[in-house]
């Protein structure tokens, strides 16, 4: 009967995933923390809505651009501020303690809420309903690296 997997094989197969999680860690290890000149640039439909520092504790409601519509909007929560209910479909952006979240808006997935805060250069939170893209730039990280 003929032998499929030999010694060499197991070995072979350890030494590529060892080498995986090696480059795996080293890539995670290198995404610095954005440094003190890093800037928040929020987009709202492709276009530039504002930048801001990443040091700058601030929220800011980001109104979706015309045209964006649902069938079934959800209702604005009872505690939302005056100001977000103005605007039908919105994003809330709050940079606090050099962290970026979405704290609120009026799309139905919510997945730009439940994100979580961002606060590396690279890293971005989107929300495709409502078309905005909330990233960091700039500051100390690296953004690529050429040999």
């Amino acid at each position: 009967m003929k032998e499929y997997i030999r010694k060499a094989d197991i070995i072979l197969f350890i030494v590529l995933v060892a080498a995986g999680l090696a480059a795996s860690a080293v890539l995670a290890m290198s995404h610095a923390d954005a440094g003190s000149g890093a800037k928040v640039v929020i987009e709202s439909g492709g276009e530039l809505f504002a930048e801001y520092p990443l040091s700058q504790d601030t929220e800011i409601i980001v109104p979706a651009p015309s045209g964006i519509g649902y069938k079934d909007p959800k209702a604005a929560p009872a505690d939302m501020a005056d100001d977000c209910i103005q605007y039908r479909y919105f994003n809330t952006v709050r940079i606090r303690g050099g962290k970026v979240s979405v704290t609120a808006s009026s799309c139905r997935n919510q997945v730009c809420t439940k994100h979580g805060s961002i606060s590396k250069t690279g890293e971005s939170i989107v929300c495709l309903p409502n078309r905005l893209v909330v990233t960091i730039e700039g500051g100390s990280g690296y953004d690529t690296v050429t040999s």
